[in-house]
């Protein structure tokens, strides 16, 4: 993962961490810091925001990144996701505003700091190894089941990650999540 997208992704989890307000860094990112690496065109957070914090986070980011306070609005109301586009170099940082579900709860509870990058350190909460592949298969899922990507992410992490993943909870949860038959399948593609 380049530096860039490292520090760009940290610039906002950084504010997020001075508003007070609940994170985890997702999708791709956290799927290449457990599993196989790959380049992305944007970095995904996972945030507990509300309306409070709109103009606390446009006047925090604004310099640096294009954002649209209704466009942040909209996505709070309706638990959906909007875009802050970094100014410099373009990079793209989705934030998702979760509805609540067990399976939130659960991301949130297991996320955890990790080091992003060594020189210079970057440090953020992200979400565990478990809650990564799972919800790469939920999306893998959602996605009519035709993304390589999602695929090749979910079984990086399993290789990569082998021996250290709980599998009783990814067993749990995927049940939940009704992608149990993925995780058979990725459980057996892996090896």
């Amino acid at each position: 993962m380049p530096v860039d997208a490292i520090s760009v992704t940290v610039s906002v989890t950084n504010v997020l961490e001075k508003l007070g307000v609940s994170y985890f860094i997702g999708g791709s990112l956290a799927s290449t810091l457990y599993g196989m690496v790959r380049t992305t065109q944007d970095s995904d957070i996972v945030a507990e925001l509300n309306m409070e914090h709109i103009p606390l986070l446009m006047a925090a980011l604004q310099n640096e990144f294009y954002m649209d306070d209704e466009m942040i609005a909209n996505a709070i109301v309706h638990h959906s996701s909007f875009n802050i586009i970094h100014r410099e170099s373009m990079f793209k940082v989705d934030v998702f505003i979760p509805r609540p579900r067990t399976f939130l709860t659960m991301q949130f509870s297991r996320a955890h700091k990790e080091i992003l990058s060594s020189d210079p350190q970057m440090v953020a909460i992200v979400s565990s190894p478990e809650d990564t592949l799972l919800a790469k298969l939920e999306w893998y899922r959602l996605g009519g089941e035709i993304s390589e990507r999602q695929w090749r992410d979910v079984l990086g992490i399993l290789k990569v990650q082998a021996g250290t993943l709980d599998v009783d909870y990814l067993h749990r949860m995927a049940d939940e999540l009704k992608v149990e038959d993925l995780l058979d399948r990725a459980l057996q593609n892996a090896g």
